[in-house]
C-alpha cells in the first residue's frame, strides 16, 4: 500500500513538473492562433476564434524559410566540424594518464563557463579584420569553438568506458592508432556520437548572441530573426509566437527521427557514468 502511495505521489509530482514546463509552450501555441485582441485578454482565454494568418505571414512574408535555411546550414556545419575534432580529442584524452588529462579537461570546462559576450567580441574583431562578418564560416567557427568543450567532455565519458584492452588487442593485430580508433573504437562509441551530435546541433541551432553579433542580412539565423518580429509593436506578439512554434518544428522532427538512438545513447551514458 505504501509503495502504491509513493508511486502515486511520484507520478503526480512528475506530471505537475512536466505541466509547469509545458505552460510557456502551450501559451505560445495558443497565442500564435489568436488575434491581438484575444492575445491580450486578461485573464487569458482558451476559447477564441483561431486564425492561421500569423503562421501564414511568418512562413510566406517574413522570410522564415530563408532564416531556417541559414540556421540549418550553420547547425550542420557546426556538427560536421565539431564531432570529428571532439571525438579525436576525447579519445586521446581518455587514453592519457588521469593526471595529464585532468588539467586539460578542467581548462576546457573553464572555457565553457566564460560569458559568451567575452568570446563574441574577439570573434567580431577578427571577422571585421578578415572581412568575414555576415558569412557562414565565421559563425560556424565561433560555434565550434564555444561548443567544442561540451562535445569533448561528453565523448570523453563514452571513450573512457571502452576497455583499453581493445586498443592493445588491435595493436597486436597490426592496427596503428588511427586504425584502432576508426575500426575498433569508433563503432563502439556510436551511441555517444549520436548524443553528442544532437546536443551540438541543438546548441548551435538555438544560439542567439553569436548569431546576433556575427551575422547580417544574408546569414541571419532564426533566433535573431524571430526576436525582431515583435520588437516594434506589441500587436506582433502573435507573429512572434507563430515564429517560436515554427522554429521548434524542425527540432521536434529531428528528435522524433533519432529518438531511439538518443534514448539508447543516454541510457548507456547513464549506466557507464
Amino acid at each position: 500500500m505504501t509503495k502504491v502511495r509513493n508511486q502515486t505521489l511520484l507520478f503526480t509530482g512528475l506530471a505537475a513538473f512536466t505541466f509547469l514546463n509545458l505552460v510557456p509552450l502551450i501559451w505560445a501555441a495558443l497565442t500564435s492562433f489568436k488575434n491581438p485582441a484575444d492575445a491580450f485578454t486578461v485573464p487569458p482565454t482558451i476559447i477564441f476564434e483561431p486564425t492561421f494568418e500569423y503562421h501564414r505571414q511568418v512562413w510566406l512574408e517574413r522570410g522564415f524559410v530563408h532564416y531556417l535555411i541559414n540556421s540549418l546550414i550553420v547547425s550542420a556545419g557546426t556538427v560536421l566540424i565539431s564531432i570529428p575534432i571532439g571525438s579525436l580529442a576525447a579519445y586521446a584524452l581518455s587514453r592519457m594518464p588521469q593526471r595529464r588529462a585532468s588539467p586539460i579537461l578542467f581548462a576546457l570546462f573553464t572555457i565553457r563557463m566564460f560569458p559568451h559576450m567575452l568570446l563574441a567580441i574577439p570573434f567580431f574583431v577578427m571577422g571585421s579584420f578578415l572581412n568575414m562578418i555576415d558569412t557562414y564560416p565565421l559563425l560556424i567557427m565561433a560555434l565550434v569553438a564555444i561548443n567544442q568543450p561540451f562535445t569533448i567532455w561528453l565523448m570523453y565519458g563514452f571513450f573512457l568506458d571502452i576497455p583499453r584492452e581493445l586498443d592493445e588487442a588491435a595493436a597486436i593485430d597490426g592496427c596503428n592508432p588511427w586504425q584502432t580508433f576508426r575500426i575498433v573504437i569508433l563503432p563502439l562509441a556510436r551511441p555517444g556520437l549520436t548524443v553528442a551530435a544532437l546536443f551540438s546541433l541543438l546548441l548551435s541551432y538555438n544560439e542567439f548572441l553569436f548569431a546576433l553579433v556575427l551575422t547580417g542580412i544574408r546569414t541571419k539565423t532564426l533566433p535573431v530573426a524571430i526576436a525582431s518580429f515583435g520588437g516594434e509593436d506589441v500587436s506582433d506578439w502573435s507573429i512572434s509566437a507563430a515564429g517560436a512554434i515554427g522554429i521548434m518544428l524542425p527540432i521536434v522532427l529531428i528528435m522524433i527521427f533519432v529518438q531511439r538512438h538518443l534514448v539508447r545513447g543516454l541510457t548507456i551514458g547513464a549506466v557507464k557514468g
